[in-house]
């Protein structure tokens, strides 16, 4: 890791939808990959200035990668409507899109929560995105969202997976089987007393992140 800071840049993506509001955080010179972020449910608060967000793009960019973190449809700036996890799939392709043609680099992606789940479902199938990461993957929400997490079964590009061994949206016992599910290369990370939003473990989910990628992906 360089550990050099970056410059922020706010701009708008031309979603389907309308403009989506968006921050960069610049990369350096050499960088060897660029990484999209994406956020919470927004209906429940989720921007792109959440916590575990902003602590994914700073292990990201801490190894010279530009990071696109964006707003979804309907929150903050961007324009348009929420779109029940089906017009965001839109918005991820839109931020995939642009850092492709914005900086020419293989692409990683990572999400959060209600972002990991509609993101993963549009990152994996593109080729351009070489590594995902899920945070706080909500496999058992607690009132009437569902997500299909089916597609990971044959999504063969390397995936992280870390949560809280407290989350509220899926046991160890859950996440455990569903990660039984998903085609290798892959790997889980537990923090220990962390909760959905890592509270208070915001620095050993950080960690997690900077060694599976120091680890896994090839600069």
């Amino acid at each position: 890791m360089n550990g050099q800071a970056s410059a922020i840049r706010s701009l708008f993506l031309d979603g389907p939808a309308g403009r989506l509001e968006a921050v960069l955080n610049a990369g350096t010179a050499d960088a060897a990959y660029a990484a999209v972020v994406c956020h919470p449910h927004p209906l429940y608060g989720g921007t792109l200035h959440n916590k575990v967000v902003f602590h994914t793009m700073k292990a990201l960019n801490g190894f010279g990668f530009p990071v696109l973190r964006f707003n979804f449809r309907g929150t903050g700036l961007s324009q348009g409507e929420h779109g029940h996890g089906i017009g965001e799939l839109d918005d991820v392709r839109t931020a995939l899109d642009w850092a492709d043609h914005e900086f020419q680099l293989p692409l990683i992606f990572a999400g959060f929560s209600f972002g990991a789940a509609v993101g993963l479902h549009a990152a994996c199938p593109d080729g351009r995105v070489k590594a995902a990461i899920g945070l706080g993957l909500p496999v058992a929400p607690i009132d009437d969202r569902t997500y299909d997490f089916s597609f990971l079964a044959s999504c063969s590009k390397p995936k992280l997976f870390v949560s809280g061994d407290r989350d509220q949206f899926g046991t160890p016992a859950q996440l455990k089987a569903l990660v039984r599910t998903v085609s290798e290369p892959k790997k889980m990370i537990l923090i220990p007393g962390g909760d959905h939003f890592f509270e208070g473990r915001l620095r050993e989910m950080r960690e997690a992140i900077e060694q599976w990628v120091g680890e896994t992906v090839n600069f």
